[in-house]
């Protein structure tokens, strides 16, 4: 058996814990390793890093790990460990991915990249000349709703796509009233890094590049609609960034798409995000996991009429896309792409150019915010 050394930073985050190290990482362990195309199997080794010494023990402790550190350093210079992936704070990421690329380590990480756009294109163009192997986790492509709406658009259901409408949020609790916060203080402080432009807009960027055409305008408007939460300690603290955006964008080919993001708002809807996309000859509506869609010659022909109350039951006139394929997790199908890209120099389109075109359309956002108007999204240099 063949085995890969992977060094693990920011795994005790919530995302960086569930996704990454146990629903990725450790699964890929518990199953046995991954089979390689020779049908050698390959052994997925982790060693966890992170500041808080006790985090890290209790961590491996609980989780069987056998390795883990508190000397990023230390890890870094170790010669059996291949790749370095990153799920901290944005801030520090552009920097410590800088280190492991000097260190001879292929790099992946979370999103975004960097918080400023020059930072993530000297990144991208390090990790391009490097020779290494580099990656940006993109993982909403991999969601089984998007997944089957990718389906329908290469089977040609769409006819030609006019929009596309997204909905993403949820009600983040101000933790003031008896029931905590579902998201770290942090996600509401600039210096931090936070804001849900820079967080959300980030992934809409590789969404809509991939799936309906890439971005070629955006018109992006923020906005603080909590302006006191309460913090990890109890305390109050004041938000000075946004916590929702309302974004509309020009595609390549011609569609719009018009895509609300917050933490400030009730869900009444299929799921915490959901995409209609509409065409010519059909529109869809997906979910995290379901998709369903209406063909053209299944659309109901409604009337106008506010004086009698509305008998078409439009729900009920869509038709659920089936499961045709087992879908495992998102992450842990991206995570093996990358493997098999850094150890059988499989395809891999998700490079640190992706990561830095999405910092490229959070900072366009922002700008589009403080200057009340549109702005073109032009192409990026590597």
């Amino acid at each position: 058996m063949a085995r890969l050394g992977i060094i693990l930073h920011g795994v005790t985050g919530r995302m960086g814990y569930n996704q990454h190290l146990v629903r990725s990482i450790l699964a890929f362990r518990d199953q046995g390793g991954i089979t390689l195309k020779s049908g050698e199997k390959l052994e997925i080794d982790p060693i966890i890093v992170g500041r808080n010494g006790a985090k890290m023990e209790e961590l491996a402790k609980k989780h069987n790990i056998k390795r883990w550190s508190t000397d990023l350093d230390a890890a870094l210079a170790n010669p059996d460990d291949t790749i370095f992936f990153d799920a901290g704070t944005t801030l520090m990421r552009a920097e410590l991915l800088s280190r492991a690329l000097d260190a001879g380590k292929h790099v992946y990480c979370e999103k975004p990249i960097s918080d400023d756009l020059q930072v993530a294109i000297d990144l991208a163009r390090k990790a391009r000349g490097s020779g290494l192997k580099h990656g940006v986790v993109q993982d909403k492509l991999f969601l089984p709703g998007l997944r089957k709406l990718a389906l329908l658009r290469d089977s040609g259901f769409f006819g030609k796509i006019l929009s596309v409408r997204g909905e993403f949020g949820y009600w983040v609790f101000e933790g003031d009233w008896g029931v905590p916060a579902q998201r770290p203080s942090w996600n509401y402080r600039k210096g931090d890094g936070g804001g849900i432009i820079l967080d959300m807009l980030c992934h809409w960027r590789y969404v809509l590049d991939n799936l309906f055409g890439e971005v070629k305008a955006v018109s992006c408007l923020g906005a603080t609609h909590i302006p006191q939460r309460i913090d990890e300690q109890g305390k109050p603290y004041d938000c000075d960034t946004d916590d929702a955006a309302y974004a509309t964008f020009e595609l390549d080919g011609g569609a719009i798409a018009q895509i609300n993001s917050s933490w400030a708002v009730r869900v009444r809807r299929d799921d915490l995000v959901t995409f209609q996309v509409d065409g010519t000859h059909g529109s869809a509506v997906a979910g995290l996991t379901k998709c369903w869609s209406q063909h053209r010659v299944n659309t109901p022909k409604p009337v106008w009429n506010p004086d009698q109350p509305q008998m078409i039951d439009f729900y009920k006139t869509w038709d659920e896309v089936p499961d045709t394929q087992a879908f495992d997790n998102g992450f842990k199908v991206q995570w093996e792409m990358f493997i098999r890209h850094v150890v059988e120099d499989a395809p891999w389109p998700y490079g640190l150019e992706a990561g830095a075109k999405g910092v490229q359309l959070a900072e366009l956002g922002l700008k589009s915010w403080a200057e009340r108007r549109w702005l073109d999204v032009p192409a990026l240099e590597f």
